[in-house]
């Protein structure tokens, strides 16, 4: 039962391989290469945890760990990972760039599952293509991974594998991991940091991407220290991202969460009739740790969500208002962080309507199938794309961010 699946570790030249088996290996071995074939393969070690699903039945699989690491840039590398007991196939993947001087093409969607997942056969055309050098998943997964005593996941994992074996496949929590305090998700994912999978940042190119977890402000039932010590911790990282010299090497600051900072349709249910939301303004006795005024403070350029299911991006706001950059031009120099609401890969919930009555920040909505893809061109553009698996691949949303200068808006 080996599900290979790729991350990126603290570097971008070191690179997590991730696999279950069902049984105990007392091994986790990956064998790779250059070229599988013909050169010597290096075999690295590396670890092994029991996990057991919270169902009924109990189920428990090994879930193994292995980082490949100061490998060269830029370079192609073939790979199996197993043991002595058994292997799984020969994958690849290509290690991106060295240094900031590159621009990274990712595609970026949240909300897909095991049933209904619409648009997987059209990113899987895309891996294969080698359009992207990184894949994030804005949270809910499988629909549920603990789902038939967490036979879902397994089958999800195996899914995604046709992706995540061959592209780093970075990933945020959502509200559908959540049965048993997250364990599945913690389990089956390895991220950088400490922060258990939870938030953690990476570099790439000329952007520092920043993921957190949204649930900590709704499942406080498992306790309101998770959300201070993000906080905390998102805190500390963005000031050191926003450093001159930080912002002189990587000017970009792009974070992603699962729950949306803004409603952009008066029919999520996790709006008040204000259209208020705790990730923006904090929880109602803990107001201080509302996560707008933190990255408006730290000028994080473009944040990303999902849990919609649908595609929506809005004019650059901050505290209701809008701030385009001009009229004629609102996303050049825009004078607060652009928010992409992306969570119609698809599931078994399927999509979801619009309202009659939009907000006066939605910018341009559809509730295609579909996913987003990002490519950072330099210190001064970045291009984003809605891609439409409905009308077979259709670009049916595209824009450019243009800033010559990067920092707090204020």
């Amino acid at each position: 039962m080996h599900r290979c699946l790729l991350s990126f570790a603290d570097s971008l030249q070191d690179i997590v391989v991730t696999w279950s088996t069902r049984s105990s290996t007392n091994q986790s071995l990956v064998n790779f290469a250059q070229d599988y074939v013909h050169d010597a393969l290096s075999s690295v070690s590396g670890s092994w945890q029991f996990f057991q699903d919270g169902g009924k039945q109990g189920r428990s699989q090994y879930i193994h760990k292995v980082t490949l690491s100061s490998l060269k840039p830029n370079t192609h590398y073939e790979y199996s990972c197993g043991s002595d007991l058994g292997w799984s196939a020969v994958y690849s993947f290509k290690t991106p760039p060295a240094g900031e001087d590159w621009s990274p093409s990712l595609a970026i969607y949240g909300d897909m599952g095991n049933e209904n997942a619409q648009s997987l056969a059209r990113l899987q055309q895309d891996s294969q293509l080698g359009m992207y050098d990184a894949i994030i998943h804005v949270g809910d997964f499988a629909y549920d991974m603990d789902s038939n005593d967490a036979r879902v996941g397994d089958e999800f994992m195996r899914q995604i594998e046709t992706l995540a074996a061959y592209v780093p496949y970075m990933v945020c929590p959502g509200n559908h991991e959540e049965k048993y305090n997250f364990s599945n998700y913690r389990a089956r994912f390895n991220m950088p940091g400490d922060g258990d999978s939870l938030w953690y940042s990476f570099n790439m190119g000329p952007v520092h991407f920043v993921s957190f977890s949204t649930e900590v402000y709704y499942f406080i039932n498992y306790g309101l220290k998770l959300l201070t010590k993000q906080y905390e911790w998102l805190e500390r990282d963005l000031a050191e991202a926003n450093l001159p010299e930080n912002r002189a090497k990587r000017p970009w600051i792009i974070t992603y969460g699962h729950r949306p900072m803004y409603c952009s349709d008066d029919k999520e249910y996790d709006c008040n009739a204000k259209l208020e939301t705790y990730i923006r303004k904090g929880l109602p006795t803990l107001e201080w740790f509302g996560l707008e005024d933190l990255f408006y403070k730290h000028g994080v350029d473009v944040e990303f969500f999902a849990h919609e299911h649908f595609y929506t991006r809005l004019w650059p706001i901050y505290d209701f208002k809008v701030y385009n950059g001009s009229a004629e031009a609102p996303y050049t120099n825009p004078r607060a962080p652009i928010q992409i609401i992306t969570g119609s890969a698809g599931c078994n919930e399927n999509r979801e309507p619009f309202s009659k009555d939009l907000p006066s920040w939605n910018a341009f909505h559809s509730n295609d199938y579909g996913y987003t893809r990002l490519k950072a061109h330099n210190a001064t553009h970045l291009h984003f794309e809605q891609v439409s698996d409905d009308k077979d691949g259709q670009i049916v949303d595209s824009f450019w961010v243009i800033k010559d200068k990067h920092g707090a808006y204020n």
